[in-house]
Parts: C-alpha cells; sequence; structure tokens
C-alpha cells in the first residue's frame, strides 16, 4: 500500500507563500535547499516533519482557478473560534473567499482563503478527518 508523503506546489513567490502557510496554518520549516539555483522549502505540521510534508518550489506561473472549481488545500482546526479568527484575518487582508460557513455532515464549519498564488485553502472544524476527530 502506497504512503502520502507530500504536496508540492509550484509558485510564483515562494517567500510570499511560504509566510501564509506557516502565519496561518502554522507550518514550520523542515528543509531550506537550494538546489540548481531554485529555492526549495519543504514546510510540515510540527511534530510530522518525517510524516508528511509541503513543498514549495519556485518559478511557477501563478494559480488560475475557474470559479466553479472547488480543488483547495484542507487544514482542519480545533475549534470554529478559531475559523472564525482566520477568517477576520483574512478579511482583513484582503483574501478572504468562502466567509465561515456551517454545512451538514461530513463538511462541517469552514472558510477559504486565497493563498499568494491563488490556490484555495480551506481551514474547517467538525470534519472526520485529522487528530481533532473524536
Amino acid at each position: 500500500m502506497a504512503c502520502l508523503t507530500h504536496i508540492a506546489l509550484h509558485v510564483k513567490d515562494v517567500a510570499r507563500c511560504v509566510n501564509f502557510y506557516q502565519h496561518y496554518a502554522g507550518l514550520v520549516l523542515v528543509r531550506d535547499r537550494h538546489v540548481h539555483g531554485k529555492h526549495i522549502i519543504w514546510l510540515a505540521e510540527p511534530e510530522k516533519t518525517s510524516i508528511f510534508i509541503f513543498v514549495i518550489l519556485p518559478g511557477g506561473p501563478g494559480h488560475q482557478q475557474a470559479e466553479n472549481d472547488f480543488s483547495h488545500l484542507g487544514f482542519a482546526l480545533p475549534s470554529k473560534q478559531q475559523v472564525d479568527a482566520i477568517a477576520k484575518e483574512a478579511e482583513r487582508n484582503g483574501i478572504l473567499l468562502w466567509p465561515p460557513k456551517q454545512e451538514p455532515f461530513p463538511v462541517g464549519y469552514y472558510c477559504g482563503l486565497l493563498d499568494p498564488d491563488g490556490n484555495r485553502v480551506e481551514f474547517s472544524f467538525g470534519q472526520p478527518l485529522g487528530e481533532n476527530v473524536s
């Protein structure tokens, strides 16, 4: 059986994307590599740095996504209050895409942001995924 170990995003601005994911998702720096003139960053959740990583690669064209395309990255949070706090900050910063909303099981309570490259990022509470599942 295969084990999912990483996701890689090819982005226009590595530093801005790294800052976004460190700030909003709490990811930590695992590796800061310079390979063949390219700056490549590995991020992960604290305590999971050898389990699953998020790779940020330079030189991407910027992500363009159709309105009806709901492709996104999803992060679980431990409370609705944390979803609300992220949404409020994102709204102040002009990057709130979906205001907080409660949906029936298994979707839960969520909001959506745009990262600096244009990727959609969901922050949720109440989905049957992640460590906060009862």
